[in-house]
């Protein structure tokens, strides 16, 4: 091999065996100006790659002097469709300890672990490569037509569209609705974001106000039958249930299954990707709709807050999408989304949560008592689950005579949502999915009676204790501690 060698510019490519599939890379290769010598045995394939001014050379790359040819090559291609002489070939660079880099061509599965046991680094099966092109060429084709589909529904609505976020609405479902209502806006419809409950968290609070997006409560907003199209993003966190809508709806877009099917006229549900806002991005660009400052930072914060800053479940199209934004998005603004300051009401919910914990096993149930912003809980059990150990926490709060409990899980094993669905439905609210949940219920049901200054602390004891024991029985484990708040 050339020592000397080092760039793509100084690069020398051998290819032996010069088939189809040999002369299409030997074009190529040369096309781009590298130099390029062909190896064949069959004397007229050589003469007719001479008349097309390539540097061919009869050789039968099956014969172990094949190697004398390569002397000052770097890489060598050994694209024959008989995988014998390839696999001869192989061993002929490798026997003769050449370090030369060696793509060879497979016939199947078989071959391709016996050619790479024989020393070559890459090792292509046309029938994969085929298989794999002829797939990546349906995903494009199943996102133009679906592209086709949306924009039809989109443009034969006219008027005005309303778009449902979930139940106090997360970076995702936010950044989704932010995204449909810009493509809406590119063909000439005015779109409102709805949402139900509270945007609470401080960081989403942040999100929204730092962004300018304009989000309008179902309470304050027409009803959905004056919307001529109704669409909804990222629902299927609040789905425990099913779906309980006036109108038809006639845009349906999420990465999650919902437990109860959704009928809409148009569904688009791809769980192999890890955030709705992922979605959202590939018809901006299916669309060739570059997305403005605000869309972009909203999707990018979107996938990032889903798949927690990309250490969780994040798939090649995630990564892909937030690529695609990166330049588009400010990273000043995200910074601060990001960075909130911390409430006085927040600090105080996670001192009394850190200080009243209790643990068995990985799983944490703490207390914050009676509290004002029952957002804080959820920022105190995702805080929480940074202890040591820890793979589930559950937080609770009482207010306005209804208990709260925001919950988090890292464990693969277990969806939170689901288990306080199970645990507590038929005695409240109870909503989430694989890594949150969140449970409202009456206070009256734990206790049966109200509220007042004399029973304040028996009312918080009774209500922590039967919520607690529900709650460990569902997760499997017994109800003890083994872990106080003062570490004893």
């Amino acid at each position: 091999m050339s020592s000397g060698a080092s760039g793509s510019a100084r690069t020398r490519y051998a290819i032996l065996g010069c088939g189809s599939v040999g002369h299409a890379v030997a074009e190529e290769l040369t096309g781009r100006g590298k130099d390029v010598l062909i190896l064949d045995r069959d004397e007229s394939r050589v003469e007719a790659l001479r008349d097309q001014d390539l540097n061919a050379r009869v050789q039968d790359i099956a014969e172990p002097d094949v190697v004398d040819e390569l002397v000052d090559r770097d890489i060598v291609l050994i694209l024959a469709s008989d995988v014998e002489a390839n696999k001869a070939a192989v061993s002929a660079v490798r026997d003769t300890g050449g370090d030369h880099y060696v793509v060879v061509r497979a016939s199947d599965p078989v071959s391709e672990d016996e050619l790479r046991d024989r020393g070559a680094d890459v090792v292509i099966n046309p029938s994969t490569v085929i298989a794999d092109s002829a797939l990546q060429s349906l995903e494009t084709g199943e996102l133009e037509y679906m592209a086709r589909q949306l924009a039809e529904i989109i443009e034969q609505g006219g008027g005005r569209m309303a778009i449902l976020t979930h139940d106090n609405p997360e970076p995702d479902s936010i950044a989704s609705a932010t995204a449909l209502q810009a493509i809406a806006d590119a063909f000439g419809v005015e779109a409102d974001i709805l949402y139900s409950g509270d945007v609470g968290h401080q960081e989403n609070r942040a999100f929204v106000n730092l962004l300018g997006i304009d989000l309008l409560s179902r309470a304050d907003a027409p009803a959905l039958s004056e919307y001529q199209t109704v669409a909804a993003v990222d629902l299927a966190k609040s789905a425990e249930d099913g779906f309980d809508f006036d109108v038809e709806i006639d845009i349906y877009i999420d990465h999650l299954e919902a437990d109860v099917p959704f009928d809409a006229r148009f569904v688009d549900v791809r769980t192999n990707v890890s955030s709705t806002s992922t979605i959202l991005t590939k018809y901006l660009q299916e669309f060739d709709q570059s997305p403005t400052e605000a869309v972009a930072t909203a999707l990018l914060y979107g996938i990032r807050a889903e798949t927690l800053d990309f250490k969780r479940d994040t798939t090649p199209a995630d990564l892909t999408a937030a690529a695609y934004l990166h330049p588009f998005a400010n990273h000043d603004t995200l910074e601060q989304v990001e960075s909130p300051s911390m409430s006085p009401e927040t600090l105080d919910v996670l001192a009394e949560a850190i200080q009243n914990r209790e643990v068995q096993g990985s799983h944490l149930f703490s207390t914050a008592g009676f509290i004002r912003d029952r957002e804080a809980l959820a920022q105190a059990a995702q805080h929480l689950l940074n202890l040591e150990g820890i793979t589930t926490t559950a937080v609770l709060g009482i207010a306005d005579d209804t208990i709260y409990l925001a919950a988090r899980s890292k464990d693969i094993r277990l969806n939170i949502g689901n288990v306080l669905h199970e645990a507590f439905s038929e005695m409240g609210d109870a909503a989430g999915h694989s890594t949150q949940g969140s449970l409202e219920i009456p206070l009256g049901i734990f206790t049966g009676i109200e509220a007042s200054g004399d029973n304040r602390d028996t009312l918080l004891h009774l209500t922590e204790e039967a919520v607690r024991r529900k709650l460990f029985d569902a997760l499997g484990v017994e109800g003890g501690t083994s872990e106080s708040g003062n570490g004893s």
